[in-house]
């Protein structure tokens, strides 16, 4: 098995898990609706708990998860600072999610595509984080 396809994996996972944690982080002092607000919760923590799966892969391997570039996360916050300036309703908070995690299942799908040999485990994390992303969506449409 090669190992690098792992941390390929797990590495993409574990910026995709921090860039929604980071997400939400930004957008919950904008959020006025408490139902909004705890379903975002419980999607921190869900995203926590895959960080959580992630790292403990990494530790099989003796490595760490590459940190985030912080470009990115820079023109992630000034992004949603910028797009919720003007418009901070549900339903355009909802649609922000969406397309964040309409792009990780996208990342996720092409890394599950491309990676057939990938170790079971971390196939497993990334069919979880796949289904999380997905049910995530859901919970959002509601919102739209």
């Amino acid at each position: 098995m090669d190992e690098n396809i792992n941390l390929t994996i797990l590495n993409e996972m574990s910026k995709a898990a921090q860039m929604g944690m980071d997400s939400i982080t930004y957008l919950s002092d904008k959020i006025g609706d408490e139902e909004m607000k705890e379903n975002l919760t419980r999607q921190y923590a869900k995203y926590s708990s895959i960080s959580e799966d992630i790292n403990k892969q990494f530790e099989k391997y003796g490595e760490l998860p590459d940190d985030p570039p912080l470009k990115d996360k820079m023109m992630s916050f000034m992004g949603t600072q910028m797009n919720t300036m003007m418009d901070k309703s549900n339903s355009h908070i909802a649609e922000m999610m969406i397309q964040g995690q309409n792009m990780g299942i996208i990342e996720c799908q092409k890394l599950w595509n491309h990676n057939p040999k990938a170790d079971p485990e971390v196939k497993h994390i990334l069919q979880d984080f796949m289904n999380f992303q997905e049910e995530s969506i859901q919970q959002m449409k509601q919102y739209l």
